[in-house]
């Protein structure tokens, strides 16, 4: 009651508000970094051009324009627009707004359901949206930093097209400072090296940026700050890293492919950004131990060796000092000749192990501890290789009903081309004795 009589005596718009929210788009077209879905040929602006708007989930970073959007679209469209968020909402407030969506309809308006967080609602509460969406009671926004394919249900994403906002580069942030100091009437009390690492700091978040913008317009000074200055006037932004969500997966994941490309100064970066963001580093030095062994196996037996000496000596060490030692063994990874000959050889043997079943091994490779066993032709014709020239006797050890397989092939780099060298003598001598 007592906010209506503010509201009615217009007392709502004179109360302060953020500097983010005041720059607030108010077209479609002021919506910076996100071209790819708003221009004439993406699929938001086909919707404008054809005044119309279909059920969505909206994926992207903090501070990328989501909420403005979907707020747009609907002022665009005439609907009624309707805001909830996942996080303070249940089961019983979807109904109040699912009924009253009808009795809008009814009336001929349509409304746009927007749902911030939408991957915070639960299984069944996301299947209670499906017969609502489906016969038009409500156009659905949702609206999710998280990955819809892990956190959505299929069913749902079956009836709403997903778009992918960006995270806002360099000239769309510049754009709000723009705006910002336009607003303001006057400039950030800033240098040009200073106006950059503001930009960085914000990480991609526009409404981040101009909370960082407020407090600087706020210090009221006239002298302009450089890089320091700015670090010790506003807080950083702890990188956005969630170690049990997507991000953490996709820079592992980058981690290990810029080892595998044998990028060091690119490695050495992700290890950084996930060091920063808390990885915990004991999970990193195993993810290490597994390159080890998949991407350069033995092109160099040594990097095992380094990978585990990086684990034991971050458990000696712990943090900080500790992560060097892994530091270390990224670099040496990433610089050492790579090979995934053995992990392929393995996946081959395995996969023709399955489909050969319990063939047996062939007498000679069997052991013979009892007479019955040397009776039955245990052990008979085995050959000890390091009697034979070059400790090599030739003898087969694949089963006598299998056909001899090629499962290594290990390439001319590095330690493997002495072992390919080897292997290539070695088959010929069994050719030899047929």
């Amino acid at each position: 009651m007592m906010s209506s009589l503010f509201e009615a005596a217009h007392l709502a718009d004179s109360a302060p508000r953020p500097l983010a929210e005041r720059l607030r788009p108010a077209r479609l077209e002021d919506v910076v970094g996100q071209e790819h879905l708003l221009g004439p040929i993406g699929p938001i602006g086909r919707m404008v051009a054809a005044n119309r708007v279909a059920s969505m989930i909206l994926w992207g970073p903090a501070g990328t324009g989501k909420t403005t959007v979907a707020r747009l679209l609907a002022q665009h469209t005439g609907l009624h627009f309707e805001q909830l968020s996942a996080v303070f909402s249940g089961v019983a407030d979807l109904r109040k707004v699912f009924e009253a969506a009808k009795a809008r309809r009814a009336d001929g308006q349509g409304t746009v359901l927007f749902v911030d967080e939408i991957h915070r609602f639960n299984r069944s509460q996301q299947d209670g949206f499906l017969p609502y969406v489906e016969d038009g009671t409500v156009v659905l926004i949702g609206a999710t930093t998280e990955n819809p394919s892990f956190e959505l249900n299929p069913p749902l994403l079956s009836r709403a097209q997903v778009l992918v906002f960006r995270r806002l580069d360099d000239d769309a942030l510049e754009t709000l400072l723009a705006r910002a100091e336009a607003l303001e009437g006057r400039q950030l009390p800033l240098d040009a090296d200073a106006r950059a690492s503001l930009r960085a700091m914000a990480d991609g978040d526009g409404r981040y940026e101009l909370n960082l913008a407020e407090e600087l317009f706020a210090l009221k000074t006239t002298k302009h700050l450089d890089t320091r200055a700015l670090s010790e006037a506003i807080q950083k932004r702890a990188p956005i890293y969630d170690k049990a969500r997507e991000g953490h997966y996709n820079l592992i994941s980058a981690l290990h492919k810029a080892v595998r490309g044998s990028d060091p100064d690119a490695a050495l970066y992700w290890l950084a950004r996930m060091l920063a963001g808390g990885e915990d580093p004991l999970y990193i030095t195993r993810r290490v131990v597994r390159m080890a062994v998949e991407d350069i196996g033995l092109a160099d037996p040594q990097a095992l060796t380094h990978a585990l000496a990086a684990k034991d000596a971050y458990d000696f060490l712990g943090s900080p000092e500790g992560e060097l030692a892994v530091a270390q063994a990224v670099l040496y990874l990433a610089t050492a000749p790579k090979s995934n000959a053995s992990y392929a050889a393995f996946g081959k043997a395995t996969q023709r192990a399955q489909e050969t079943g319990s063939l047996a091994p062939p007498p000679h490779a069997m052991n013979a501890p009892t007479r019955l066993m040397k009776d039955l032709g245990y052990g008979r014709g085995y050959q000890y290789d390091h009697d034979a020239p070059d400790a090599f006797a030739g003898a087969n050890y694949f089963p006598p009903e299998m056909p001899r397989e090629t499962f290594y092939e290990p390439p001319r780099r590095g330690f493997e081309a002495e072992i390919a060298a080897r292997l290539e003598k070695w088959a010929a001598i069994r050719r030899a004795q047929g």
